[in-house]
């Protein structure tokens, strides 16, 4: 994706706010212990936070959490449900924070929206030496037959790159990380975990509605596409039916600042 595109994904989730924060998944709590492991201290900042879905569980493991969003649309909502929770408006490539002021930094399906030549420099200057940088994305688990075929009649709009597990390891494994200057960042991990999501076939056109690639598609191909998805999801038996669990998984991309 060249850098016109990206900025136009990156830009298109405040029209759909609430939506957004309505039918996307929080994250499985196993994956931010494990993400969090090795941090120094207790200080943590969401970065590109959305609607607050990570924000709430850092909020339940730690008193000291910090929300930083460019959106104002994501971060109102934010604000709304997470009235307690410091939310400043900002940016990975523009963080407002002061020099090692947090012990580690993390984004829930955001990271590969960041310009990482400009925000690395910046994540590792507001992280504490020995903090840690994790990214945690929720996938779905294309290991199960449905879920393949779900995959397949979606196309790569609304289930794309770094949606399953095996393209989220490719496509984590080539992100910058700065590795010469002042400060570093050692040889990143990769970690999953198990997850789920209850759906019906209706909030789950609901969901993949307000991934990027169909925020941005012209609305005729936009309704064909869901319109697709809706009649997969009624020929299916796992979910024709009133509620079922999408499979999905946790992953976590972690490394450590030295």
């Amino acid at each position: 994706m060249d850098e016109d595109a990206r900025r136009r994904h990156s830009s298109s989730f405040g029209a759909a706010a609430t939506a957004y924060a309505e039918h996307r998944p929080d994250y499985a709590h196993a994956a931010l212990r494990w993400a969090l492991e090795p941090a120094p201290g207790v200080r943590v900042l969401d970065l590109g936070a959305g609607t607050g879905k990570l924000t709430a569980t850092l909020a339940e493991v730690s008193d000291d959490v910090t929300a930083v969003e460019p959106d104002p649309a994501m971060l109102a909502e934010l604000r709304r449900t997470l009235p307690d929770v410091r939310a400043l408006a900002g940016s990975a490539e523009a963080i407002p924070l002061p020099d090692s002021s947090v012990d580690a930094v993390v984004a829930g399906n955001a990271m590969h929206w960041f310009d990482m030549a400009v925000a690395g420099p910046e994540i590792a200057r507001v992280l504490a030496p020995g903090g840690v940088l994790a990214g945690l994305w929720n996938v779905v688990d294309d290991r199960v037959d449905w879920v393949a075929g779900l995959a397949a009649v979606s196309g790569s709009a609304a289930i794309g790159p770094r949606d399953t597990p095996a393209s989220w390891r490719v496509a984590t494994a080539r992100m910058h990380l700065p590795k010469t200057g002042e400060a570093r960042f050692g040889s990143p991990e990769q970690a999953e975990f198990p997850h789920g999501q209850r759906r019906t076939a209706d909030s789950l056109v609901a969901t993949l509605a307000t991934r990027a690639g169909m925020l941005v598609m012209p609305e005729r191909e936009r309704t064909e596409a869901l319109d697709r998805i809706r009649a997969y999801l009624a020929s299916r038996p796992e979910t024709a039916d009133g509620e079922f669990t999408l499979p999905m998984l946790t992953c976590v991309l972690r490394v450590r600042r030295r």
